[in-house]
């Protein structure tokens, strides 16, 4: 039953090997909890502190993660089911209980890569993530990301924007929203692809859960991608982590000169894939998954980071009347054009958090607005309004 499996996943100070010495020996959570001490001290490497442990029998925590699990709607993934990914079980430590919303597709059957970077990314790393992320689901890969503020979050909007299956791995309960602003993702990764956690619902997040987390990242995936990363990042844990599993690994390079492309260029130095586009990785698995890689490599120009003037746009009125009715916008459009300004130009990110509307929407207005020349894209996926407002 699974209120024995989130016993044992719960038990506070069991490390995760011992959970897994146990299931090896015993089958399931269930025979461990009603195994005689004698029993439980012939697993192989059985710490007395650690089978002590188990004496505690109150399921009551267990079935309230169950009940807040239903009332979410997240499920519940075992080490002991079919569906677990053989990638994953395969590693050192797997953890032996997942929860997780959204579709659970075979994984095993799909080509996953691990895009990762720091949280403190320039325009650059934020461009190259989501042209990279666009251009893998476009082949028909998977993003894989930690869903934290910068590399990870652009690299999944842009496999959301190509209508790709994105996976996200967080260090937190599913319904614990970290960063905040990336809330709407969550919903939107959920929607589309699949969320996951070894976290119950209620989790807040801690330092100690993203390097545990990044194992998860990389064991699920064929390779990573390191897209920004300085020279002590989290993303260089992961690659390393990828290594020790081996998976490929590969790294986009950055000015020699940049703080944020340290990392990056060392990992080249040493041997990993120098990655340009998303061909650069999804040649190399062609012989193995089903993939387009002519897809990959037709990504919209607005999607890529270059130095570019934005063109003159057309004719507009310099002043625009909401009161009026001048024009039909909707919602979600006057919303954007009220909290855009004319001179300082905004990332996607803080205009989502501004206005408090999904992510998915306020691309979706922001497209619309672009096109009728009521607001200009810069560099980076930054915008600004292009007419004065007028009530």
């Amino acid at each position: 039953m699974l209120k024995y499996w989130v016993w044992l996943s719960e038990l506070k100070g069991l490390r995760n090997q011992t959970k897994l010495a146990l299931l090896r020996r015993f089958g399931d959570p269930e025979s461990i909890f009603y195994a005689d001490p004698d029993e439980l001290m012939l697993t192989e490497g059985a710490d007395p502190g650690q089978l002590k442990l188990l004496e505690n029998h109150d399921l009551a925590p267990a079935d309230k993660i169950l009940a807040d699990c239903q009332r979410l709607d997240i499920q519940l993934l075992t080490f002991s089911d079919a569906a677990y990914p053989g990638r994953l079980k395969n590693i050192y430590d797997p953890p032996a209980l997942l929860y997780y919303k959204g579709k659970l597709p075979l994984l095993d059957d799909l080509l996953s890569v691990a895009v990762v970077g720091t949280r403190d990314c320039t325009p650059y790393g934020v461009a190259c993530a989501e042209k990279l992320g666009f251009g893998l689901a476009s082949g028909g890969a998977v993003v894989v990301s930690g869903l934290a503020k910068g590399i990870d979050a652009a690299a999944t909007r842009g496999a959301l924007r190509a209508g790709g299956f994105p996976i996200g791995v967080v260090g937190n309960g599913l319904d614990v929203h970290y960063p905040y602003e990336s809330r709407y993702l969550y919903e939107d990764v959920a929607s589309a692809g699949l969320l996951l956690s070894e976290y119950p619902p209620g989790t807040e997040p801690a330092s100690g859960h993203f390097p545990v987390r990044n194992r998860i990242l990389s064991g699920l995936s064929l390779a990573a991608l390191v897209v920004e990363a300085p020279e002590k990042s989290g993303a260089l844990i992961t690659a390393a982590t990828a290594l020790e599993q081996g998976r490929d690994v590969f790294a986009v390079p950055g000015p020699i000169d940049a703080p944020t492309s340290v990392g990056c260029n060392r990992l080249i130095r040493d041997g990993a894939g120098l990655v340009t586009d998303a061909f650069d990785i999804l040649r190399e698995y062609e012989g193995r998954f089903t993939l387009d890689l002519k897809e990959a490599r037709e990504e919209p120009e607005t999607l890529g980071y270059q130095a570019r003037t934005v063109p003159e746009p057309k004719p507009v009125a310099p002043a625009l009347s909401l009161s009026r009715g001048d024009v039909e916008l909707t919602d979600d459009q006057i919303a954007i054009l009220k909290a855009l300004s004319d001179t300082e130009p905004m990332q996607v990110d803080d205009l989502t958090e501004l206005v408090d509307i999904p992510t998915r929407r306020v691309l979706s207005a922001l497209t619309v607005l672009e096109i009728d020349q009521y607001v200009v894209q810069h560099a980076g996926k930054h915008y600004t309004r292009a007419v004065t407002l007028t009530e």
